[in-house]
């Protein structure tokens, strides 16, 4: 007898109802995106950009207080004595440029350390230069690699590891969710060592993103790769199909907004800006540019940062396995009362042992269903 007109019409009214419950994620990810990258990215404005000016008379310390007072909270001008001080300043990124005043002006940039702040310094000391009469000098202090004319291409390198590492996340927690903790621990470290070394090709060999110290490179790449991935492992034993999810908004959303690739924190919200301090892209990010541009000035602290992101992967690993060992011993008995019922003789077709194995086959359908659901919801991140 087969089923009428209202029965058929119910179920694609159920399997609609499960679909649009699937596009929350899409939609929640749109939001989020919408929300980190517009509020980061788009109206960057100056506060506190830190600028010298070179010389010690009165008229160096005129200079700076006006620049001062017009900037109306943009810039934090002071002085320095020479030249030698000015580069220095530089070169340990405590200034972003610094002005010679003079008949032939001179302005010394560290487009390494961000070429968009360079950008702006250099705006504002050419409008000075043009009041004066004089042309500008730009002198680069800390010039990028030619293969990133534009001082953007680590952040790039920073996207491609990311989304290799959550990514992977994703394979592991859906196609492996079946294996032990520790053998998924191995596949995570196993995944960063990868994705660490393709991303050192990609810096390198492929597009000279960095002409020299590919190695230190390749070290904070996997340190940074693994701390996602042992933190996303660890999550998806609490977090089950919204482990994607999760995961863009911390490395995604938060992650690429304040890493300062794009634009340092003293161009973005203070929101953003405050990440910056302790978020693992700005720790790869800073850590690099230290590492290729600034003689590893600072490189310590951006390795810290990475290093406890990794501890942080290794806590959450901890935890997720406390939960799943509890998990186990609570299943234990169910099991168990499940086999005693199933070698129960007799009772036909609806005995003791045809309801047991009828109750296990409704378990595994609906744990297939949900690990496909699940499987399903991760990728739409990917």
């Amino acid at each position: 007898m087969s089923a009428g007109p209202s029965a058929a019409t119910g179920s694609t009214a159920a399997a609609l109802r499960h679909v649009l419950g699937h596009f929350v994620t899409p939609l929640l990810m749109c939001i989020g995106m919408g929300l980190a990258y517009l509020g980061a990215f788009h109206a960057p404005e100056p506060h506190d950009l830190r600028v010298d000016v070179v010389g010690s008379g009165p008229s160096a310390q005129v200079l700076a207080q006006t620049l001062q007072d017009k900037s109306g909270g943009a810039l934090s001008v002071r002085t320095v004595p020479d030249r030698a001080a000015a580069v220095n300043h530089l070169g340990t990124q405590a200034s972003y440029g610094a002005y010679l005043p003079g008949k032939h002006p001179e302005l010394l940039v560290a487009s390494a350390s961000s070429d968009t702040s360079a950008t702006v310094v250099e705006k504002v000391f050419t409008k000075v230069a043009a009041e004066k009469g004089h042309p500008l000098k730009v002198t680069d202090t800390a010039p990028t690699a030619d293969g990133d004319p534009t001082g953007q291409g680590i952040f790039f390198l920073l996207v491609a590891v990311s989304i290799g590492s959550y990514a992977s996340v994703a394979v592991i927690g859906g196609a492996g969710a079946v294996l032990a903790l520790r053998i998924r621990a191995a596949l995570a470290v196993a995944a960063s060592l990868v994705v660490s070394v393709i991303g050192v090709v990609f810096a390198g060999p492929l597009f000279g993103l960095v002409d020299h110290g590919l190695g230190g490179l390749w070290a904070m790449a996997w340190l940074y790769s693994a701390g996602i991935l042992l933190i996303g492992v660890g999550l998806h034993t609490f977090l089950k199909r919204w482990t994607t999810l999760g995961l863009m908004v911390l490395f995604v959303m938060l992650n690429f907004t304040s890493s300062g690739g794009i634009f340092r924190p003293e161009l973005q919200p203070g929101f953003f800006a405050s990440l910056h301090s302790f978020w693992n892209g700005a720790g790869f990010v800073e850590g690099v540019r230290s590492h290729v541009y600034f003689d590893g000035y600072g490189l310590g602290g951006h390795v810290l940062v990475l290093a406890l992101w990794f501890v942080a992967g290794l806590a959450v690993l901890g935890l997720a396995g406390l939960s799943e060992s509890k998990r186990r011993k609570a299943a234990a008995p169910v099991a168990e009362a499940g086999t005693d019922a199933g070698s129960v003789e007799g009772g036909g077709a609806h005995g003791p042992k045809h309801a047991a194995r009828t109750g296990v086959g409704a378990r595994i359908g609906a744990d297939a269903e949900e690990e496909i659901e699940e499987e399903m919801e991760e990728t739409v991140g990917v």
